[in-house]
This record gives C-alpha cells, structure tokens and sequence, in this order.
C-alpha cells in the first residue's frame, strides 16, 4: 500500500489528472449500467405481475410438435394500474438522467481528489513560504516530499529561501560592520579635532590679521567636522531605534503638532494649511517617530516654499498618513530618485545641511514599517509618511 501511495505521490500532473479522470469514467459508466440494470429489473418485475391476454402462438415443425413456451400475440396494450404506470415511467426515465448526474458528480469528485492529494499540501507550503518571505522571516522551511512538478516547484523555492537567508546574513554583517566602522571612525576624529581647535584658537588670539582670518576659516571647517560627526551620531542611534507603541489619541495629539507647525512656519514666513481627515479617536503610534519626522518635513519645506505649507493627514486601515506639499519649484528628476539617500543635499552650502533630513525621515518610517515617498505636485512638491499602527 505504501508503494502506491509513494507512485500515486511522485506521479505528473499530467498523468496524475489522466489517471483520475479514466478511473472516474469508468466508476460513472458502471453506476450507470448498474441503474439501468436495476431500473429494467424492477420494470421486468412489475409488468410480469400483469396477466397476458390475446391468442398464444407456437413455432412449429413439420411434424406439428412445438417448440418453446409460445407467444402472445395482441394489439391490445396492457391496462397498468395508475401507481405502476407512474413507477414504469419513473423508470424508463430514471437511466436518462442517472448517466449525465453521475458523470458530473464523478468529474467533481475526480478534481477534489486530484486538489486534496496533488495540490492542496503544496500551495499551503508556497502560500506560506510567499508570506513569510513577504515579512522578511526566512527562519523556515519549504518541505514537500514529491518528484511531481509540485515537487520540484517547493524545491526551487527552498534553494531561493536558503539563498535569500545567506543573503540576508551577510548583507546584515555588511550593515553591522558599517556601523562599527561609522562609530569608530567618528570616535577616533574627535581627538585630532580637539587639538586642531585648541591651536585654532591660539591662532585667533594672533594679533596678525592674516593669521586671524586664517584661523576663522579654519573655525567654519572645525564647525562642520564636529557636525558631520554629530550627524554620524545621529545616524547609527536612529538606524537603531525601534518604535515604543502607546495608544494616542489623535485628535488631540494632531493639534499639538498644528500649533507645533504653527510656530516654525511662523518663523519661517511661510502660511500654513491644515487637512485633518482623521475619523478615529486613537491608533497604537509611537508619537516621537511622528513629530520628529514632521519637524524635518517642516525644515526642508520651510526652505523651498514660496508661500503656504500645506499639512494632510489622514488614516487607513494599517495606520496613519502624514503628507507635507509646499508650493515651491517641487523635485529635480535626480531628486526624487536620491533625495531619500544620506548626505545627499542639492544645495550648494554643506556646512549647515548635510542632506539628512529626508533619510532621518525614511529611516524612522521604515523603523515604523512604514515608507516614505516623494512626488511633484503641478505646483510644488510633496512628501508622505506613512506610520503603520501596531495590532491591538
């Protein structure tokens, strides 16, 4: 029996179908021989209980002696009661129909099997290998015993699993490493830095006009160094950082950033625009991620804008929407395919901005499972943030 069921198991689709679909017919044709037989039967049986009228005829040889039990010969049908002429009718008609009914149920029955025994285990193993991967969870395997091409589909993606895994592992070493490398080298630039500041400032204390200009030049560099450092700083604590849900109400928590956003468009001469779409009273939110991702919204905004900054928020059934459009000239193609990047920035001044602003934001909405993503208005440009809320 085992050795059926591993042949019936590492049999082809093809040969699979073709088994099941012959097998079927022949069920269907002999339930359907088998209801006319028995239909004819029970038909035989009710007319024999009728008695024959008309004259009996017997074949005859030239002797005169007959042969067999003769034949009733008449034009006169026989008169069945009404009950048994229902029940004969029923039963000529019952092989009619028995034949398509049991084909149909027979096709049926032969696809369900072929599903339950060739296709069902191993759609479920790819449907939730296809999940997990979706949720970048590979600690799993795809195991599915079969020569069929089932079979060989679950071992294509066990080999791609396994590959994505190594991948995966070594990419997060790579990371890692970049990340050890980035505080290492931050640390080490301090020491230098602060000897190179001390002889700055010795220098600025020259009575030399030369040599003081010298050394303010020098100050502007130093400035910059100690912020590039800062902002590595910055960098590796955010890329670290996990989001700490809490339930927010967010009615109020949305008009503590209105009056938030109030005062830094306030201060930056811009005008600003509030949508609030929000139907919801609260969402699981870490509210830090939010208003810091807003707060560099607001910066590069405030800078780009002619005249309004417009804020949008609105919720859908995984979280909530956070969008910042300004009016101003929107994104250069190369913008909008690297603005997202560290340290990339189009202005022409590094000293004061780095190019951090939108990959702090991105880097927070990812760390929210969330995404950020850039877009050009007919006028001016717009930024969405997207905070997935946590399940209940």
């Amino acid at each position: 029996m085992d050795q059926i069921k591993n042949l019936l198991r590492n049999l082809s689709l093809r040969k699979s179908i073709t088994l099941y679909i012959a097998t079927f017919t022949v069920i269907a044709l002999v339930l359907s021989m088998g209801t006319a037989a028995v239909c004819n039967y029970t038909a035989d049986g009710i007319r024999s209980s009728y008695p024959v009228s008309g004259e009996k005829y017997y074949l005859t040889n030239e002797a005169g002696e007959r042969f067999g039990e003769g034949a009733y010969i008449t034009d006169q049908a026989i008169q069945y009661s009404p009950e048994d002429e229902q029940v004969l009718t029923i039963l000529n008609a019952i092989p009619l129909f028995a034949t398509p009914v049991y084909s149909a149920l027979c096709i049926i029955a032969a696809a369900f099997l072929f599903y339950r025994n060739k296709l069902k285990l191993p759609l479920s193993e790819l449907s939730t290998a296809s999940r997990k991967i979706a949720e970048s969870d590979l600690d799993f395997q795809v195991s599915y015993k079969s020569n069929d091409e089932m079979g060989k589909l679950c071992a294509s993606y066990e080999i791609m699993r396994a590959t994505l895994a190594g991948n995966f592992a070594s990419m997060w070493r790579q990371v890692e490493d970049r990340k050890q490398l980035n505080a290492a080298f931050a640390h080490d630039l301090r020491t230098p830095l602060t000897v190179i500041k001390g002889y700055d400032e010795m220098l600025s204390a020259n009575k030399d006009p030369v040599v003081r200009e010298t050394a303010a030049t020098m100050q502007k560099h130093i400035t910059r160094m100690e912020n590039y450092i800062a902002s590595m700083s910055t960098l590796r604590r955010l890329e670290d950082s996990r989001p700490e849900y809490r339930r927010v109400e967010l009615q109020p928590y949305l008009k503590t950033l209105e009056e938030s956003a109030l005062v830094f468009c306030k201060q930056g001469g811009k005008n600003l625009r509030l949508e609030n779409n929000v139907a919801s009273k609260e969402l699981l939110l870490d509210p830090s991620f939010v208003s810091q991702v807003l707060d560099n919204l607001l910066s590069n905004a405030t800078r780009y804008a002619r005249q309004t900054i417009t804020i949008a928020v609105r919720e859908n059934r995984n979280g909530l929407i956070l969008s910042v459009s300004d009016d101003g000239t929107g994104f250069s193609d190369e913008m909008i395919a690297c603005a997202s990047n560290p340290y990339f920035t189009s202005e022409a001044d590094r000293s004061k901005h780095f190019g951090l602003g939108l990959y702090i934001c991105k880097l927070l909405c990812e760390n929210h499972n969330g995404q950020l993503t850039l877009e050009n208005l007919s006028k001016g440009a717009k930024v969405t943030a997207f905070f997935k809320s946590a399940s209940v």
